[in-house]
């Protein structure tokens, strides 16, 4: 019996091993569903290291909407808001959805799109309204932005190939134009002076998955990346002056509001602007997207002039319905500034407040970081598919994997957190020593696309799990680039050849020598990672 036990079993088909590149995650972030919901996964470090429970506490927090009511769950949206819950930004946890054309719209789920409003002359945000404007208000307060006066067009663009591979094979190019009248801006409505220029870009979501990851990357390791490709000198622009020049940092991230001043490797958003995952998007956006206050955050999110607050403080609408709404607000009266003096300075005093009640809990929190921190990446598809084999290896040799970096390892993941929220590694899920798959270099370049980014640098974005992105979401369209203007990866590839003074200039040059069969692999592998 135990014979026949044994031949059985040798007769098996044995599961061939797969190779390091299949696990985008390693060992303890990588899950293995490629369903509509392989971004929602926690990862094998958050099960070992048992925080489940906390992650599904997070996980609520991050799909249900926050309401206007002050006690219960999700409790304190207002009084001006982007959205009412992450979910709306972030569609099946993912990247955002290409925004159709028309008025901008944000009531409706998966429109991950945040209107970036610059002065053309410094670059920088404006001050009149939120870095991230914000479209909604709870009554009496008005929307700093009439978001039905937003308008959105898509505008066909031909590269200097005509948009014409050798062989004859076309592609089409799009990329979206946004204009904001005066008249949709609040204060502006109310007399407000604007003090310059203003000219406005879109922005979409990015994928939220694995970022626990990249923060597990050291800073060190990302300053040899710089330094590596300051040495090499292959990229025409180099390397961004603000943040890095002579071996050395020029600006990193640091939080002396709610932290000590530490300084940290830039790493997260397009624009570098955030260090540490505890103290990034993610962290900041669970308050200011929703503008619900907590112990570290007891303030409103608003424009850094101060513009609305005064506007407001001043408006007849918003005097009549201030008593009831504060009264909602302080029920106990236990703020003297909202209930004594002027009705304006009430106002003012409610508005500018930096001693506001917390409305999300530290318990709260601490789980939305877990779940935040905790979701895993989706093993890469078809590894054992010839023309993903095939595209992988053109993908290096054309040089897309200088910029798009293979994969990185993870230091012993101490917790770092700028704003010292977290400060003991057993609070938060770590990724100590692993081989991860992100295919992101960490650094910002430049493209040269038409109507670009703001400042025209942007952080090589990571490509892990992308080709999934129309499964989980749903969307028509593949809902690439940071404006979701190319529809297929092989737009997306194209618009990195856009301009001869694109730092991925040579590597689309060489792309476009490729067969069409060749080409398609690169798509294949590209969209299967």
């Amino acid at each position: 019996m135990l014979t026949g036990c044994s031949e059985e079993i040798h007769d098996e088909p044995v599961a061939a091993a797969k190779p390091d590149w299949y696990y985008a995650g390693g060992e303890l972030g990588t899950t293995y569903l490629s369903t509509s919901n392989a971004f929602e996964q926690p990862s094998p470090a958050v099960e070992r290291q048992g925080f489940y429970r906390q992650f599904k506490n997070g996980e609520a927090l991050f799909e249900k909407p926050f309401m206007t009511n002050q006690s219960g769950v999700r409790a304190g949206l207002g009084p001006v808001y982007l959205r009412t819950s992450c979910l709306h930004c972030h569609p099946g946890y993912g990247h955002g959805m290409r925004i159709p054309e028309g008025s901008f719209n944000t009531t409706n789920p998966g429109n991950g799109c945040l209107l970036v409003v610059y002065d053309p002359a410094t670059d920088a945000y404006v001050p009149w309204l939120a870095g991230m404007p914000q479209g909604h208000a709870v009554a009496p307060f008005k929307a700093p932005l009439d978001e039905s006066k937003v308008i959105v067009r898509w505008i066909n663009a031909t590269d200097g190939w005509g948009n014409r591979f050798d062989d004859g094979e076309t592609y089409e190019l799009q990329y979206p134009e946004v204009t904001i009248p005066k008249d949709a801006i609040y204060v502006v409505n109310h007399g407000y002076q604007l003090p310059g220029q203003y000219e406005v870009r879109l922005e979409s979501t990015i994928g939220i998955y694995g970022t626990g990851l990249l923060d597990a990357i050291e800073d060190d390791a990302i300053l040899a990346q710089y330094r590596q490709e300051d040495a090499d000198g292959f990229l025409p622009n180099g390397l961004n002056p603000a943040y890095y020049a002579g071996g050395n940092w020029n600006s990193t991230y640091s939080n002396s509001l709610q932290g000590d001043g530490t300084s940290y490797a830039r790493r997260f958003t397009y624009a570098l602007s955030r260090g540490p995952l505890q103290d990034a998007a993610g962290a900041n956006a669970i308050w200011n997207i929703t503008n619900v206050t907590r112990s570290d955050r007891r303030y409103h999110y608003l424009d850094a002039a101060g513009s609305y607050a005064e506007i407001s403080s001043k408006d007849p609408d918003v005097h009549a319905g201030f008593d009831s709404y504060i009264a909602r607000i302080d029920p106990e009266h236990r703020h003297a500034g909202w209930w004594q003096g002027t009705i304006e300075q009430r106002i003012l005093n409610y508005l500018l407040a930096k001693d506001l009640d917390a409305e999300m809990s530290d318990e709260e929190y601490t789980d939305f970081m877990v779940w935040h921190r905790g979701l895993a990446v989706p093993a890469v598809r078809d590894v054992d598919d010839p023309d993903v084999i095939r595209g992988r290896q053109l993908f290096a040799e054309i040089g897309c994997d200088y910029c798009h970096r293979p994969s990185w390892t993870t230091g012993p993941d101490k917790i770092k957190d700028p704003a010292r929220f977290f400060t003991a590694d057993n609070t938060l899920p770590r990724y100590p020593n692993q081989t991860i798959w992100p295919y992101t270099d960490m650094v910002q370049h430049k493209l040269h696309m038409a109507n670009d980014i703001r400042t025209g640098w942007c952080r090589t974005t990571p490509l892990w799990g992308r080709g999934l992105h129309q499964k989980v979401t749903g969307s028509p369209t593949a809902d690439r680039l940071h404006d979701c203007r190319a529809r297929t990866a092989l737009e997306a590839i194209m618009w990195h050849g856009y301009s001869p003074d694109s730092d991925a200039r040579y590597s689309i040059e060489k792309f476009r020598k490729l067969s069409k069969a060749d080409r398609d692999a690169v798509v294949r592998f590209v969209d299967a990672i």
